[in-house]
């Protein structure tokens, strides 16, 4: 599968802008602030329904504008294809479409158009607290487990519920474990196949991770993921018991599959504290590589890759050595975002894979053809 062609309305720093796009490598060039990542962005959106950047899908609308509008046509295997349609208008609920029939859920999107984006906002990931790399395992699962994505969602609809009873209980200073226990038996059932499910991705996923970070950093360091989770030692059930004077006195749930976590290790210790900028930024995009991998060998065909400024901190060799990467056959559709237009052209001038070169200028995008726009 891959996007043939991308049109924008009012989206971001975009008025109006269509693109044809080659089936492999698509690179657009420009300053910071042009527009560039904007362009990444709304291919990320028509995947997950949502901005890889901001949560708040009007603050995406075009100042002064009253909607945004995200229109991209996708060729499947056969040369069939889909039309996906995503509009935001001011004050209302976003549209999802494909081939003109409209989602009752957006979660019934997630997964049809597999894509990976690798940005230097994944540093989040090593810099960040759990959630964020709890909400990496999930997204991923989620695009090939609709089943999972199900679980999570019921999942956290219970445990929103069960904080909200013991925040009620605390201000009315009253006590129903009944009521309680209703939620209980949700977060027990689900808690459990999502701890389950989680821990069997990430032992499939780790030697697929230390493959990537080896051919990127030449194979110097050592790198481990570990998944933990006290419900690999405990029963959801008993941990809920023996923390409920914790969970009434602290008003929300102490424990359980979303206080998880996956640690990060070069050669023994946490990244975060003991790896370089450069061993970080390897180590995220080995993650981000290997998610690929995992997904093409899941769906059969391969996900699109966008890569967001991610040559900052590589030296020479290591940008070489990933657009090398890159352009073998396992990948497939490829968008790259740079600042060096120099770099770029170098990099791909000197091979005959088909590719598209853009620049970016506030954003008003052209297509760079002979080294011309």
């Amino acid at each position: 599968m891959y996007l043939k062609q991308l049109k924008l309305t009012n989206f971001k720093n975009y008025q109006e802008a269509e693109l044809q796009l080659s089936p492999r490598i698509n690179c657009f060039i420009g300053q910071n602030g042009a527009g560039k990542t904007n362009v990444l962005d709304a291919i990320y959106y028509l995947s997950f329904c949502k901005s890889y950047f901001n949560p708040i899908d009007s603050q995406n609308i075009r100042h002064e504008e009253d909607f945004f509008a995200i229109h991209g046509d996708y060729v499947r295997k056969k040369n069939e294809m889909d039309k996906v349609h995503c509009v935001l208008k001011r004050y209302q609920n976003k549209q999802f479409k494909l081939n003109e029939k409209k989602y009752d859920r957006l979660a019934d999107h997630i997964g049809l158009i597999p894509l990976v984006m690798i940005s230097p906002r994944d540093s989040d990931l090593i810099n960040n607290g759990s959630e964020a790399r709890r909400k990496y395992i999930d997204g991923v699962i989620s695009q090939f487990d609709r089943n999972y994505l199900n679980n999570l969602l019921d999942y956290n609809k219970a445990l929103a519920q069960r904080n909200a009873l013991l925040k009620h209980f605390a201000e009315r200073r009253y006590f129903d474990e009944i009521a309680l226990e209703i939620w209980d038996v949700i977060l027990i059932k689900l808690g459990h196949e999502i701890v389950d499910k989680r821990k069997a991705f990430v032992d499939e996923f780790t030697p697929i991770f230390q493959k990537y970070f080896a051919l990127i950093s030449g194979g110097n360091e050592t790198v481990e993921l570990n998944y933990q989770s006290n419900l690999c030692q405990a029963r959801m059930e008993d941990l809920l018991k023996e923390n409920l004077t914790k969970d009434r006195a602290v008003r929300y749930t102490s424990v359980g599959a979303h206080k998880d976590d996956l640690e990060f290790l070069i050669d023994g210790y946490p990244i975060k504290k003991f790896g370089s900028q450069g061993q970080q930024k390897s180590y995220v995009i080995a993650i981000k590589l290997a998610q690929f991998e995992f997904m093409r060998k899941l769906k059969s065909f391969k996900p699109i890759l966008l890569l967001d400024d991610i040559f900052d901190k590589l030296d020479t060799q290591r940008v070489e050595q990933l657009i090398q990467l890159v352009s073998e056959e396992n990948f497939g559709q490829v968008f790259i975002t740079d600042t060096q237009r120099e770099r770029v052209e170098k990099l791909f001038n000197a091979t005959e894979l088909d590719h598209c070169l853009f620049e970016v200028n506030k954003g008003i995008i052209k297509e760079i053809k002979n080294g011309r726009v």
